[in-house]
């Protein structure tokens, strides 16, 4: 089954869990299929005896993964002296995330210190029988599933879960607890009631409401110049080359990455014809200007509202920008 990021809106939370006093699910599967360890040593069951264990699927370009960010960080630093052992398995979703030097920057770019599972053949992933991004599963003390989620949201009751499952493995815990954590930049919530944009694929394989000519209607998109189309994404052939998107969301982001590794495409982007402004995501200045290095999320929009409909446009200086996928917040 082709993995599937779900489409995460205001309502959409998909979850399945039970009381953890009252169900366990399966044996966590082995993580020694990982291909390569960061941040720690191979990760045996022998290792992990005893310990509370939180799997978290991700992969880095995937703005949904990101917004949890801040709340693994967070139980990590509080729960891993108390027997709590937080893994990301890092399954790509697309091809340049296979890229271990690219993986290797972004656990340092996003702060992460626990350690990572390398998944780049999915075999953890099959394992698991997983089929999102974020996926987090809890693990109890003797090796057994207790909980999982997919999708955002609902951390007060995964905090619950942890601190039920370390109790039970006789550890004694203070009353304070994590409780809300406020990301920043791309890591903050997203802006829920005002996010009626979808995830948007460019490439082929996922293509949806593009439109060739005439005024964009909301959640359409265009192409303007000359561009190649591939599986996961089009490739802009000569500069000038342009995307535009109607869109209605606090944030806009857009997965980017240059063609030749090592190159610099330059762009600039405008919200209704305009520079951003105040409007700016963190990777364009007031003007829109930024720069692809290399292949990552890139943040180009955060409104500071109104929140409405309004036309994105994104100018590629250069030739050679490749572009995989929208995302809103």
């Amino acid at each position: 089954m082709k993995p599937l990021r779900p489409l995460l809106l205001a309502a959409l939370w998909l979850t399945a869990c039970v009381p953890p006093d009252t169900f366990a699910e399966n044996a966590m599967p082995k993580l020694d299929l990982a291909e390569e360890w960061l941040n720690s040593p191979p990760l045996r069951a022998a290792d992990l005896k005893g310990k509370v264990v939180l799997v978290d699927f991700w992969t880095y370009t995937c703005i949904n993964w990101r917004r949890t960010l801040p709340y693994l960080r967070a139980w990590s630093n509080k729960y891993g002296d108390q027997g709590l052992v937080v893994v990301g398995v890092h399954t790509p979703e697309f091809s340049f995330e296979k890229n271990l030097d690219h993986v290797r920057r972004a656990v340092k770019d996003q702060d992460i210190a626990y350690p990572v599972a390398i998944d780049s053949d999915y075999a953890i992933w099959n394992a698991f029988d997983n089929n999102y991004w974020p996926a987090l599963y809890l693990v109890d003390a003797k090796g057994q599933i207790r909980h999982h989620q997919f999708g955002e949201g609902e951390y007060d009751k995964l905090e619950n879960v942890i601190r039920q499952l370390l109790t039970e493995s006789g550890q004694r815990l203070s009353d304070s607890r994590v409780g809300v954590v406020d990301g920043e930049g791309a890591e903050a919530f997203a802006d829920w009631k005002n996010l009626q944009s979808p995830e948007t694929y460019i490439g082929t394989a996922q293509a949806t409401r593009f439109v060739s000519t005439g005024r964009l209607k909301l959640n359409e998109w265009s192409l303007n110049g000359n561009w190649a189309m591939k599986r996961e994404f089009a490739v802009s052939r000569e500069a000038k080359g342009s995307i535009a998107y109607r869109f209605h969301a606090r944030d806009v982001h857009l997965v980017m990455g240059p063609a030749k590794r090592g190159a610099t495409v330059r762009f600039r982007v405008s919200i209704d014809g305009k520079p951003p402004g105040a409007a700016r995501g963190v990777d364009v200045d007031a003007e829109g200007v930024g720069q692809i290095e290399e292949p990552r999320m890139y943040q180009l929009i955060r409104q500071p509202g109104p929140i409405a409909d309004r036309q994105f446009e994104i100018e590629f200086l250069d030739a050679g920008a490749e572009v995989y996928v929208f995302t809103f917040g």
